[in-house]
């Protein structure tokens, strides 16, 4: 049965275009206001979202993302409340696929069974959780997949030919090839190289690759989608809703429209990336 996500990536496929995928952190900087900005995604021109699950020690996040899992947690985000945050989108539609991004202690101790039930209920269509490689899909990955949830891996500019089949193995939607070695939003990413790597891969696979880390502009959205099936931005949004806040690090009048816009810049990115 297909997901949400296969579903959108084969309407795209049809117009020719990549996908924009926006990564924004549940809860940051307070409940409200993120779900307001989640909710305003789509018809700025977001084709999917991942919502990141603030945790205190995410290893493979840079300085704005790290900072955006503070903020929400010193908000009284939680996993509960992430997950309501699924819920109170989906009031409004069923459409658009939504992942969660993040990492597996969060999850560990909520209850991987429990979590998944509560995902899909919420209506979760899958999950990037970085720190869970292949060796341990009867962790995660398999009861997800038994549920219809799709579970994408990432592969690097380190994944070599031999470690590839076992990125592979099991992944669903989407494969995430991160641009840069190296923490989110750090870099730019070359985008000949990145046509490269993307080539190659998709010789293995015929999962739509979204590349992502480091992408911040429109310019960039419209290089990497020349040669990927989607584009990922997730630190310059954050840093966007970073720059809108105030002094206290609260919301301000100008905070869900700093996101939205720059969206909506760079859907115009990608619309064009293959026109």
């Amino acid at each position: 049965m297909a997901t949400r996500i296969d579903t959108r990536f084969a309407a795209l496929k049809q117009e020719g275009r990549p996908a924009l995928v926006t990564f924004v952190t549940g809860g940051d900087p307070d409940y409200e206001t993120s779900l307001a900005i989640i909710k305003k995604l789509p018809q700025a021109g977001a084709d999917v979202i991942e919502i990141g699950m603030p945790f205190s020690d995410p290893m493979a996040d840079g300085p704005a993302i790290q900072a955006a899992g503070l903020r929400a947690l010193k908000a009284g985000q939680t996993m509960a409340k992430t997950l309501d945050l699924v819920k109170r989108f989906r009031e409004d539609d069923d459409e658009t696929p939504i992942l969660f991004m993040g990492y597996y202690n969060p999850i560990y101790a909520y209850g991987s069974e429990r979590f998944l039930d509560d995902a899909k209920a919420a209506g979760v269509d899958g999950f990037i959780i970085v720190d869970l490689p292949s060796e341990m899909d009867e962790e995660l990955c398999l009861p997800a997949l038994e549920r219809g949830l799709n579970f994408i891996r990432l592969a690097t500019p380190t994944t070599d030919d031999k470690r590839l089949p076992q990125v592979l193995a099991n992944t669903s939607g989407f494969l995430y090839y991160v641009s840069i070695t190296g923490i989110t939003g750090t870099a730019a990413p070359d985008p000949q190289v990145v046509a490269r790597s993307v080539a190659h891969i998709a010789k293995k696979t015929d999962l739509p690759i979204c590349v992502g880390f480091g992408v911040r502009t429109a310019e960039q959205a419209e290089a990497i989608g020349r040669a990927a099936d989607g584009v990922v931005v997730g630190t310059a949004l954050v840093s966007a809703l970073a720059d809108s806040l105030d002094e206290n690090g609260l919301t301000t009048g100008s905070t869900i429209a700093a996101v939205t816009d720059l969206v909506a810049e760079l859907a115009g990115g990608v619309r064009a990336a293959k026109t």
